[in-house]
């Protein structure tokens, strides 16, 4: 799949139900309504299907190093047995699309080094306590962190 046959502009959302909701809030207002949600921050992840190459969207809670410019999304799933899809996809697929607040970008998707891991996990659980809930529930999974640069 070439870069140039990707629709970025017309991804598929969540189905009907809270991240559907949260999608088209954070979209209608240009971020201004959805980037904090329950006060922390989230952003869209817009990733290649791996399978059907179409684009699908998908909102995440992240964290920022401002020192790298990298952002910091974890794969949760909500603690379910397996990676959700939207990893699965960048794993395939790293080239993918984020929106922060009103600010849409290009960037590169990757799981973080075991060290990097380390480094983000305390920040990602401090921003988000119950991502320690979901590690123990994924188990023996470990939730991926995953790191977006520009």
């Amino acid at each position: 799949m070439h870069a140039l046959d990707i629709d970025w502009d017309h991804p598929t959302d969540p189905g009907p139900g809270p991240q559907l909701d949260h999608v088209r809030a954070y979209v209608t207002s240009a971020g201004a309504d959805g980037h904090l949600w329950h006060g922390v921050p989230t952003l869209l992840l817009t990733t290649v299907g791996r399978t059907t190459g179409r684009t699908v969207r998908t909102p995440l809670i992240y964290g920022e190093d401002r020192d790298t410019a990298r952002l910091i999304v974890l794969a949760s799933g909500y603690g379910a047995p397996h990676h959700p899809a939207w990893y699965e996809n960048l794993t395939v697929h790293p080239e993918i699309r984020v929106q922060v607040g009103a600010a849409a970008f290009g960037a590169t998707a990757r799981t973080a080094t075991p060290t990097e891991r380390d480094t983000y996990w305390d920040m990602m659980t401090g921003l988000w306590p119950p991502y320690e809930d979901d590690q123990v529930s994924a188990w023996p999974r470990e939730i991926p962190l995953v790191i977006l640069q520009r």
